[in-house]
């Protein structure tokens, strides 16, 4: 019954709002000075809060409470906008969730600055985890900034490239992307006290779920409804950014088709992202991504199985949490519709 009238999005609103109440009695830690102002402003302008919503599904399934998943929420959420806040120094990005990016709101300095203190903060809010599960839990953390890092110098090194192959491009994302959410499950399991077992489960589900979400941006940035994926399409296209389909779609081309496809890299004619999707069409490249995201959800999903079906007891603290869990890998394809 609960698979059939479960709402993931009711339950990830109720978890927001317990992040939400958290978040704000550790910010009041800190005082109200020119330092932490940016990071205030950065953490009042929300966004899904995916990473920390799992952090706290993940403890309850496995029989912890939100309480106990608080902290390692809001490491892994501090951090996560850490990464945005220089993210965007490094893009020159001007908007960040519609309003202007820290460094552009103040400056350069400031907004490195501040993300630094960001960072330490998400350290000092996971000293607050229980005792006995710190020590992984540090080590996951720790672990998984690193591999952002080396994700980020990944795709810079991309825009330089003239050609990357898939299998660099997936590593590409997994690193920068699908590490943070795997961790994010792995410390909620952590946070609640589970065994190894169950953390490496929990890891592989967020992992192949965070691919399949990457997959996913990818795919709406060519294919999406504006007003339904929250800004215009054709983004990556016009920037001749390195995605899953322009990297796909130069290994298939031949002949007229590698020709016209080569001229729109690096022009900035009118009809330039009609004339690509045509092609992409064209070459079966499309239909090729969505069959990508439909294999990461259907290797998350499996991760679950197979740890219930070889310890039926595991995962069995809250039925409502893992319902979510399951709720957030079927978003990725429902948001294609």
């Amino acid at each position: 019954m609960m698979a059939e009238t479960f709402d993931a999005k009711a339950a990830m609103a109720d978890y927001r709002t317990a992040f939400e109440g958290g978040c704000a009695d550790f910010l009041s830690r800190y005082p109200d000075s020119e330092l932490y102002a940016p990071v205030r402003y950065l953490m009042a302008l929300g966004g899904k809060r995916l990473r920390p919503v799992l952090v706290m599904a993940a403890c309850e399934a496995c029989g912890g409470t939100k309480e106990q998943a608080l902290p390692a929420a809001l490491a892994v959420e501090l951090f996560h906008n850490f990464t945005l806040m220089h993210d965007d120094i490094m893009d020159e990005a001007p908007l960040r969730r519609g309003q202007a990016t820290v460094h552009e709101k103040w400056d350069d300095n400031l907004a490195i600055l501040s993300g630094d203190a960001l960072h330490v903060m998400a350290c000092e809010a996971l000293l607050d985890a229980p005792a006995d599960a710190l020590p992984s839990l540090l080590r996951m953390y720790h672990r998984t900034a690193l591999e952002v890092c080396e994700g980020q110098e990944q795709d810079m090194a991309f825009e330089t490239r003239n050609t990357v192959a898939l299998e660099e491009y997936m590593e590409m994302i997994r690193l920068k992307t699908s590490v943070l959410l795997a961790a994010a499950l792995d410390m909620g399991g952590g946070s609640a006290g589970a065994d190894d077992a169950t953390r490496e489960a929990l890891y592989e589900f967020g992992l192949h779920v965070g691919l399949a979400f990457q997959l996913q941006d990818d795919y709406l940035d060519a294919f999406g409804n504006p007003e339904n994926f929250g800004k215009q399409v054709g983004g990556d296209i016009l920037a001749d950014k390195k995605t899953f389909l322009l990297i796909r779609a130069l290994e298939k081309a031949q002949g007229a088709d590698l020709d016209a496809l080569q001229t729109e890299l690096g022009s900035k004619r009118e009809g330039k992202v009609e004339r690509v999707l045509d092609l992409y069409r064209r070459l079966g490249v499309d239909a090729e991504l969505r069959d990508a995201m439909a294999g990461q959800v259907a290797l998350a999903e499996g991760a679950l199985a197979r740890m219930k079906a070889a310890r039926p007891d595991a995962l069995a603290g809250s039925e409502g949490a893992l319902a979510l869990l399951h709720g957030v890998a079927k978003m990725v394809t429902a948001r294609l519709n």
